[in-house]
């Protein structure tokens, strides 16, 4: 079982798998975003599925925010708490990846 229960331990979906089909642009924004997130803390879990990669706070808590890599894009999803919507964004370039870490971080701290 993987971290979240879902898939096996030994899965064939890599992060580096989900950079192959990227353009260059989107490549580079997807790495900042990883090593944005990573960074929130000593608890972020990062769990790579075959079609996004989601991360979460604890186990307890499922994700807080999920990336959908797409050829020159990505679709992010973040969730600020059980009960709160779903926030969904699309990122294009550069230029808004500000605000989407001020949401993610926001997230972060929000959830329990």
């Amino acid at each position: 079982m993987s971290k979240f229960g879902f898939y096996p331990e030994k899965s064939d979906v890599s992060f580096e798998s989900h950079l192959a089909g990227l353009e260059e642009q989107a490549k580079g924004l997807l790495l900042d975003l990883r090593t944005f997130i990573r960074s929130l803390g000593d608890n972020v879990i990062e769990e790579i599925r075959p079609h996004r990669i989601a991360y979460a706070k604890s186990l307890n808590f499922r994700t807080f925010v999920d990336i959908q890599p797409k050829n020159d894009s990505m679709i992010i999803s973040i969730r600020k708490g059980r009960t709160e919507p779903l926030f969904t964004c699309t990122l294009n370039n550069a230029s808004e990846l500000k605000a989407i870490k001020e949401q993610i971080a926001e997230a972060y701290k929000t959830i329990r």
